[in-house]
């Protein structure tokens, strides 16, 4: 129980600060649920589509450059790609999507969904350690590239002229900063002669402060250009 606790207790955090942020105008509770629960589903493709490429052998490990490809097209872009789908598929359409805020919240719900049960299987097969490193590391990057790809999405609900653009951007900059922090992660032993376990994982943690950098900006953004904000007769 204590080991169930500690994997789940990261995302559901996540999940009521990003909710508590959503100052102006918050998102019925019944539709954040459903946003976590899509994003539990959205691990099921997820994993077929990795295994997938694990059986065709596309495991690049022996050079960088083939470890860095791995690293977006066997892993980033399969991830945040479930993630975009489930969100773009099932909430952008929905009258309660009225606020550009409201990509971030259902893109993080929907990422912690996705994250909560990830964290699970690694922190039930592999204990309180790893538990308490993903709840400082995993955890906060899927939360991070949740915010970045509800920002864009935000942005393409309430600007059609750019719309298909942003939700580009809104699947390809998530992916290409989950590359980021999983392709030192990923360098075996050969490729990262001389690099320590702390030098990998300094190496991911640098593209984690990048994307936790973005994100908090991008909640101020939103937040700031909020058009409820003047309905709580709050200056803009």
């Amino acid at each position: 129980m204590g080991l169930l606790a500690l994997a789940i207790a990261p995302g559901l955090a996540i999940c009521i600060y990003i909710f508590w942020k959503d100052k102006y105008d918050p998102e019925p509770k019944k539709m954040l649920i459903w946003a976590f629960i899509l994003g539990i589903l959205s691990i099921i493709p997820a994993v077929i589509l990795e295994n997938m490429v694990v059986r065709s052998g596309m495991i690049f490990s022996d050079s960088i450059i083939k470890t860095a490809i791995y690293s977006f097209g066997g892993v980033a872009i399969i991830e945040e790609g479930v993630k975009f789908f489930v969100v773009f598929r099932f909430l952008y359409p929905k009258k309660d999507f009225d606020e550009p805020f409201d990509g971030i919240t259902y893109a993080v719900m929907a990422s912690m969904g996705f994250a909560t049960l990830e964290n699970v299987a690694y922190v039930v097969d592999n204990g309180i350690p790893t538990g308490i490193m993903r709840m400082f590391t995993a955890v906060p990057a899927h939360a991070s590239f949740g915010v970045i790809m509800g920002y864009f999405m935000g942005l393409a609900k309430f600007d059609s002229a750019r719309s298909n653009t942003n939700l580009a951007l809104a699947l390809f900059v998530p992916a290409v900063l989950h590359a980021a922090y999983d392709f030192p992660l990923l360098l075996n032993e050969q490729l990262a002669e001389g690099w320590s376990n702390g030098y990998k994982l300094l190496g991911a943690l640098v593209a984690l402060a990048i994307s936790v950098f973005l994100s908090f900006r991008a909640i101020k953004i939103h937040q700031y250009n909020s058009p409820f904000k003047n309905d709580k007769g709050l200056k803009i």
